[in-house]
């Protein structure tokens, strides 16, 4: 066989392996892509899977101890954003990079604290090694309506700056608390006087 015949089929074969991989690759990250779900959406995917497998015609019993930590579950959901004040509208997730010990994941939340809205765009790093898995947010961008309120706007980028996720909902739950308190008190006397 020719040498420069040979040497074309391998480029060739190189060149449909990349296209594989870069198609896999796509192919991985459309599935690993979440959707974004209201909550009646999400209520009503519960409801519709527990009558799935409540059906006495089919003989599948929804497992008990499966229905009690999904009762769990809601209700700890329930408490926690009855006590925080944070409800969540919408996530999404996008795979970035993957490799044998990294990925990259980029995610969007949106959402309300009391009468606040906040949106976060993030990358979150996960670095794996034989002992542990770290976690390292990166690229942190908060979008929120801070007014004509200086603090608010400080406080938003320091959080941006260190990429503490913690701190900023922690915090976003007692200013928006106090901050209900404030436009309650004001619409007071904006009716009394």
């Amino acid at each position: 066989m020719d040498s420069s015949l040979c040497h074309a089929y391998k480029d060739e074969i190189q060149s449909l392996e990349e296209e594989i991989k870069l198609l896999a690759e796509k192919y991985e990250d459309n599935q690993q892509e979440s959707i974004s779900f209201s909550d009646e959406e999400i209520l009503m995917s519960i409801n519709s899977f527990q009558k799935e497998f409540q059906r006495p015609s089919g003989g599948c019993e929804f497992p008990s101890d499966l229905k009690a930590q999904l009762e769990s579950l809601e209700t700890d959901l329930s408490f926690l954003m009855k006590f925080t004040g944070i409800q969540f509208m919408s996530h999404s997730k996008k795979t970035i990079e993957k490799t044998r010990n990294r990925t990259v994941q980029k995610h969007r939340l949106s959402g309300n604290c009391h009468s606040l809205s906040f949106e976060l765009e993030f990358q979150l790093l996960e670095m794996q090694t034989k002992e542990s898995v770290s976690a390292v947010i990166t690229d942190l961008n908060i979008i929120m309506e801070s007014g004509e309120d200086s603090d608010v706007s400080k406080f938003v980028s320091s959080t941006e700056e260190h990429g503490n996720l913690l701190t900023f909902f922690r915090s976003l739950s007692s200013y928006a608390e106090w901050y209900e308190h404030r436009r309650c008190t004001f619409l007071h006397f904006k009716v009394v006087y």
